[in-house]
Parts: structure tokens; C-alpha cells; sequence
């Protein structure tokens, strides 16, 4: 069985190669599938980060520049994050509004 921290891993190296060919809204669109999948699956916040970080390492080899490569990474992980964010801030509110 495969673990959703391995099933991500896997899935993200294949967007992000996709994504850094292919960077229009179907690919950001499946980077923020990829990370509200991982939100679902219980997939901890730094292991996401941890996988993003891999994964650069990984294409580095095929990119021409590092500004290049690092700025398809910052925009394919906020996509990725968003889910994130927006759980933290639902979560945050419910607590404003359950304290007095």
C-alpha cells in the first residue's frame, strides 16, 4: 500500500515537470488539487515542503537559469499551499469566534 506522503511525492514530481513546461492554469489548478488531496490525506505541512524541496533538486539539472527554476518553485508551491492557508485561516476564525 502506498503511503499519501509516497502517493504526493510521486504526483508531485510529475506536475511540477509538467508545470514547469506548461505554465498555464491547468497546471496551477493541479498544483492547488495537489495540495487540497494532501490536506485530505492528513499529509503534514513540512513533509509537503520537504517533497517541494526534493523535487527542485531534481530538476535542477535540466533548467537553464536558477532564477528560472526558482521562480517556477515559489509559484508552483504557493498554488500547492493554498489549501493550507485557507484551512489555517477557517480554523483561525472559528477560534476568534469561539473565544470570548
Amino acid at each position: 500500500m502506498v503511503t499519501p506522503v509516497a502517493r504526493l511525492r510521486q504526483n508531485y514530481a510529475a506536475e511540477f515537470t509538467r508545470y514547469l513546461i506548461h505554465r498555464d492554469e491547468a497546471a496551477r489548478e493541479a498544483a492547488y488539487e495537489l495540495g487540497r488531496s494532501s490536506l485530505e490525506d492528513g499529509v503534514r505541512l513540512l513533509d509537503v515542503v520537504l517533497i517541494h524541496h526534493e523535487v527542485v533538486i531534481d530538476a535542477l539539472p535540466g533548467m537553464e537559469g536558477p532564477q528560472e527554476l526558482a521562480n517556477a518553485a515559489a509559484a508552483f508551491l504557493i498554488e500547492v499551499l493554498a489549501s493550507f492557508e485557507m484551512a489555517q485561516r477557517a480554523f483561525q476564525e472559528r477560534r476568534n469566534t469561539v473565544e470570548p
